[in-house]
């Protein structure tokens, strides 16, 4: 429906800068793409797992710098998850904005209780070095930090609420559909109470880094079908989160296949698979804040990139890339949530900053990259 917003919004929501080896003409080493996953408000306190889709380990050291925006809205709801099995069976058979469910206290209504509300731009800086081992090993090594901004012109022209609301007042979606307005445009309002009590929140121009990610990939020879262009590696993966939210170690593993065919006049297409699967704090260092109560986040992730080559040896590459990554909470609960919200005064959506957390979320990126034998630009 709005594929061409959705274009310029991602053209400009992520950069990366890259030193890359230069061997000979053709010096593209399979899809090498900007960080693609989402700016979530939870995902951003774990080390969730990006794609790897090159041909094999690179020859040489390499350095990127990503730079993601991305514009969260959910106005404030609350969530009640009763502990009776008997009053879960019964919300369980009424649709789940029906449910007549009132809390009173713990003894005679027992039932755990979240609130959540999040409005905001959040910026992602993620510095990364790549470290050619041998033939077929590569070991990366991540630092990702976040900002917390209104999102006012001129630092995010497309991901600002005036941005968005323009969008839907004049193109698609009608006038306030999700009452960004109602609430208020550009501004920072950040607040979330997990079922155990405790507390997160943000205010204006908030920076904190995230933490420390260590990727070992291994590119297995024997795999490889070079007769048929096939590419695959594995990988294995470990997370420092360093946030005052939660301070915790993940561990993950991923593999990834990659077909190359080349076409004429200079032109290549290489079309690509991948899945990961990452246990999320497997240790903590501390009480964190519940970010889902899903132990497991599981991605998988499919792209397809032509290239076309220039007489100077350089290229210019557009991809499509489409994202589905698993629910942060356990799906069962929402059989038996009670949601309560602005439903009256909201066009629609009110209930997303709950209902969300127990659904698979999806993405499509578009990327634009321009590559050269010692640097690559890429707009996603």
């Amino acid at each position: 429906m709005n594929k061409a917003i959705i274009l310029i919004i991602c053209f400009l929501g992520s950069s990366i800068l890259k030193a890359q080896q230069n061997d000979s003409i053709v010096f593209k080493n399979g899809i090498d793409s900007p960080n693609q996953l989402a700016t979530h408000h939870f995902g951003m306190f774990s080390s969730r797992i990006s794609t790897n889709f090159k041909f094999h380990a690179p020859k040489r050291n390499t350095f990127s710098f990503n730079i993601s925006n991305g514009n969260t809205f959910h106005p404030f709801v609350e969530a009640y998850l009763p502990k009776d099995p008997e009053t879960r069976t019964q919300l369980s058979q009424v649709k789940w904005h029906d449910r007549p469910f009132y809390f009173i206290d713990q003894e005679t209504t027992p039932a755990d209780y979240v609130n959540i509300v999040v409005d905001a731009v959040i910026k992602e800086f993620r510095a990364s070095l790549s470290l050619a081992l041998s033939k077929h090993h590569e070991l990366s090594i991540s630092l990702r930090s976040h900002l917390i901004t209104k999102g006012k012109y001129p630092f995010s022209p497309f991901t600002s609420d005036e941005s968005i609301e323009w969008f839907h007042s004049n193109i698609a979606g009608g006038e306030d559909p999700y009452g960004r307005r109602y609430y208020g445009l550009n501004k920072v309002d950040f607040k979330y109470t997990d079922r155990n009590g405790k507390v997160l929140e943000f205010e204006n121009n908030v920076f904190f880094i995230g933490g420390i990610e260590l990727n070992h990939y291994y590119y297995p020879e024997f795999l490889i079908n070079k007769s048929r262009n096939i590419f695959i590696n594995f990988g294995s993966h470990l997370g420092l989160n360093t946030s005052k939210y939660n301070s915790a170690i993940d561990l993950g593993v991923s593999a990834n296949a990659v077909k190359y065919i080349k076409l004429k006049n200079q032109y290549e297409l290489n079309i690509a698979l991948g899945a990961n699967l990452l246990r999320k704090n497997i240790i903590d260092f501390k009480d964190n804040v519940d970010l889902g109560n899903n132990p497991f986040l599981a991605t998988t992730e499919s792209t397809v990139e032509i290239t076309k080559y220039t007489k100077k040896g350089n290229y210019n590459a557009f991809s499509i890339n489409y994202q589905l990554q698993s629910r942060y909470n356990k799906k069962d609960e929402a059989r038996y949530y009670k949601l309560i919200g602005k439903w009256q005064e909201i066009n629609g959506g009110w209930q997303h900053g709950v209902s969300t957390l127990y659904k698979t979320l999806t993405n499509w990126n578009f990327t634009y990259t321009y590559g050269m034998p010692d640097m690559q630009l890429a707009f996603t």
